[in-house]
């Protein structure tokens, strides 16, 4: 596939997949370990899949692998790439009646951020909103919650009955957070699965970690004290009841990396696991009705006119979780 593409001037090459989310001081279960491991060195090499042709569906750019092309197709379109950067990606069942939502963040820095709302039956927006800014690398919802980052650790929180009522206004209307937010060891990613919300920190040196937090009716977070290693660059996650599928990228030039992970070992050297390519700068992914949802901020005003950027994609992409899960 071919494509036209203007030479610009970026005054934001720097930030990349870091952001412009703040640092600030951890508290809680999580932070004597992290203040002595500030990051988890790798072991030995993972070895990805990089085997490309055949089975490629259309996206810009060069072929990321076979594994993904023969899975992913094409999704919604994302909003908003003219102004905004997309970054998280999340799932509310039942939103209104029987219907479900997709739930996107995008960040513009020194701008309040959004939560798009897509209807995954029509792939069309029903509705966003303005949060407090934020890099809004993660979003997902449980127990009546929204849960989104805040800071560079910290979770934001939101009543899932406001966030209801401001999509369905007109405008583009500002959600506050319940209280304030929680400090964690990393939440650079997060998602949840049944009672359970995970989060970690992005590192693009070397692997790192992510802890599970049980949710309470009150949207209070309890730490399970134990760290799960995570992929270095990890970007997104999504939670089965047996694996874990890491997003992982950093850099326009740069192809990204899918990791199915089995599930009960935190220790990667020692877990069952497959790795293979993606396209270049993908972000969250998240589960709706049996498929994976994958977001990429490639497709953003400050990417993808860069001749720099490998796969610029402006849609998010789907893959049916089996298809993923049977890998590992």
């Amino acid at each position: 596939m071919t494509r036209r593409r203007v030479v610009i001037t970026l005054g934001l090459a720097g930030l990349l997949a870091a952001g412009t989310a703040t640092t600030v001081a951890l508290t809680g279960p999580e932070s004597s370990q992290a203040a002595t491991t500030a990051t988890v060195a790798a072991t030995r090499a993972i070895s990805c899949d990089t085997k490309t042709g055949g089975g490629s569906f259309d996206y810009d750019g060069p072929s990321a692998s076979t594994k993904y092309d023969s899975r992913f197709s094409n999704s919604a379109a994302l909003p908003q790439l003219g102004k905004y950067i997309p970054q998280g990606i999340g799932t509310w069942w039942n939103w209104s009646g029987k219907k479900n939502l997709l739930l996107v963040t995008m960040y513009h820095p020194g701008q309040k951020s959004l939560i798009v709302g897509i209807d995954p039956a029509t792939n069309k927006v029903v509705g966003d909103v303005k949060i407090a800014e934020t890099h809004a690398g993660g979003i997902t919802t449980s127990m009546g919650w929204a849960f989104v980052q805040g800071s560079t650790n910290g979770i934001r929180k939101y009543k899932l009955s406001t966030l209801a009522a401001k999509l369905k206004a007109s405008g583009t209307p500002t959600i506050d957070p319940v209280g304030p937010e929680r400090k964690v060891y990393g939440a650079s990613f997060l998602t949840s699965y049944g009672d359970s919300l995970w989060a970690g920190k992005f590192n693009d040196k070397g692997r790192d970690k992510m802890y599970e937090y049980k949710i309470k009716a009150n949207g209070s977070l309890v730490t399970v004290n134990k760290a799960w290693e995570v992929p270095t660059k990890t970007q997104g996650l999504l939670v089965t009841k047996s694996h874990f599928i890491y997003s992982t990228s950093f850099g326009r030039k740069n192809l990204s990396n899918l990791y199915v992970v089995r599930r009960g070992q935190p220790d990667l050297d020692k877990a069952k696991l497959s790795c293979f390519r993606a396209p270049s700068m993908s972000e969250g992914i998240t589960e709706f009705g049996g498929r994976a949802y994958l977001v990429f901020e490639s497709g953003a005003y400050e990417y993808r006119s860069d001749p720099k950027t490998k796969n610029v994609i402006t849609r998010l992409h789907k893959a049916s979780i089996s298809s993923l899960t049977s890998l590992a």
